[in-house]
């Protein structure tokens, strides 16, 4: 398996430090970058010569929400492709119709036990170190 870079978009700063909680004990050495919003994402994204493998975004922020930000993303020609997996709260089947939609890579409901939280970052990490992924 090969390691990621990541690019974790979440505003809650409790999430965040679970999430990285979960990487670090699984040893895993992907590189984690964090975004407390689609507006830092969205300047990270376009100052960087380097994307990330994989973004993992939550619906729920507040300015530009997450639904909002996967439009901006599926709009530009160089973040298109980037492979985006919806990590959040809401099971509202709007919302995760409207994600496929626009194109993601997959939609994870944060479980509340924090041993299923683990086991499902784990599988899923485990999923895009394997996939083959596009280079832009």
């Amino acid at each position: 398996m090969r390691s990621l870079k990541i690019l974790l978009i979440e505003d809650d700063t409790i999430e965040v430090m679970k999430f990285n909680r979960v990487v670090d004990s699984l040893s895993l050495r992907h590189e984690v970058q964090i975004s407390q919003n689609a507006e830092e994402a969205l300047k990270y994204l376009n100052e960087n010569d380097t994307l990330p493998d994989l973004i993992l975004l939550d619906l729920n922020m507040p300015k530009i929400n997450g639904l909002e930000f996967l439009k901006l993303l599926k709009n530009d020609a160089r973040l298109r492709y980037m492979p985006t997996v919806i990590l959040t709260t809401s099971n509202n089947q709007r919302d995760l119709k409207q994600c496929y939609k626009l194109g993601i890579g997959g939609y994870l409901l944060k479980p509340l036990k924090y041993e299923d939280y683990i086991s499902k970052i784990e599988k899923l990490l485990a999923y895009w170190s394997i996939n083959e992924l596009i280079k832009v």
